[in-house]
């Protein structure tokens, strides 16, 4: 039984996704500072991967615009994969997407994931004042991937006229879509993207998600196989009785705040269910949220990699303050490490 968990173990990808949260009123200066603190820290514990997400006038989020923070946690770092998770793309100009992140790839040769998403990622106004009608945008996210595609794979015209996304770096980023439901993984098969499960803001379990995704991929040119990752929120601590309390804290600090709106948005980092009901709540954030020891984490997030049979998991956690989130992160790579002794 050591044997075979060892095998699953081996194989496991972890990464992080941060949202770049402003625990315990830290000021948004003080929260990049953590993130380039939390990278490094998980790149020496062999995280493979550090995500990044993307906001809009959220007071307790410091991240707005993943391909600048991106480019400053990899002059930090040297081996690290760096994503967005996500760029919400029927904001922006699928050229100017593609300009940037191929930037990104030539500073960081072989290290850079471009992750989309379809949600609006802040509130109504700042959503207008971003990008006008976002309905509308949304709409034509068809469209939208069919252009970042053509421009990644050099094909693009506008016109009848080629028009090149520069500079071109000399080893591809790789594309991923970031969804909770069919549709983004029906659009992830469509244009032969990677699919990310974002299971931290779902109520569903993803297995019809993937299964489709699975069956209806078509490979692309930087992708020839379907490629399966899951976003899970988790909590560790030494103890199973500090995790939970930290984790019920925190959800309920969201709740009194009224933040419970990030779940709605599918922006949230530990989601809350807006319910009356507090047993369904309950349910739905043991669904969402794994808290307890690593040896009790790991035994979740091993049943989340057969489930969905995927071997590459991002982990969210929010943490109640700097300090316990970057454990959480530590002792879920110790205990990887132990079974692998």
């Amino acid at each position: 039984m050591r044997r075979l968990a060892a095998r699953m173990s081996d194989k496991f990808r972890l990464g992080v996704l941060d949202l770049v949260p402003r625990l315990k009123d830290a000021s948004a200066e003080q929260a990049l500072q953590q993130s380039v603190i939390l990278a490094q820290h998980a790149e020496a514990w062999g995280y493979v991967r550090y995500w990044t997400s993307e906001h809009h006038d959220m007071a307790e989020l410091a991240s707005a615009s993943p391909e600048v923070l991106l480019s400053h946690i990899g002059a930090r770092t040297t081996t690290i994969q760096l994503g967005s998770g996500a760029v919400l793309l029927p904001h922006y100009s699928p050229l100017k997407v593609a300009e940037s992140f191929r930037l990104l790839a030539t500073l960081y040769p072989g290290r850079v994931e471009l992750g989309l998403g379809r949600a609006p990622g802040g509130g109504p106004h700042a959503t207008m004042a971003l990008s006008g009608n976002y309905l509308q945008h949304v709409s034509k996210l068809p469209e939208s991937l069919a252009a970042l595609t053509e421009l990644l794979e050099d094909r693009y015209t506008y016109e009848d006229h080629p028009v090149t996304a520069r500079p071109i770096p000399k080893l591809p980023l790789s594309l991923w879509m970031l969804g909770t439901n069919v549709k983004s993984a029906e659009f992830a098969a469509r244009f032969g993207m990677g699919y990310v499960f974002g299971q931290f803001m779902s109520d569903a379990d993803g297995t019809e998600a993937v299964r489709r995704y699975r069956e209806g991929f078509v490979p692309s040119a930087t992708m020839k196989e379907p490629e399966v990752m899951v976003a899970v929120s988790v909590l560790c601590a030494e103890s199973e009785t500090d995790a939970l309390a930290w984790s019920r804290d925190m959800a309920e600090r969201r709740k009194a705040d009224g933040k419970e709106r990030l779940s709605e948005l599918n922006s949230s980092g530990i989601a809350v269910s807006n319910t009356n009901d507090s047993a369904s709540a309950d349910h739905h954030e043991s669904e969402r949220h794994y808290a307890g020891t690593p040896e009790h984490v790991w035994g979740q997030l091993e049943q989340v990699s057969r489930r969905l049979d995927t071997e590459r998991l991002l982990l969210v956690t929010a943490g109640p303050d700097y300090e316990r989130r970057l454990n959480s992160y530590r002792l879920l790579a110790d205990h990887k490490t132990a079974i692998l002794k």
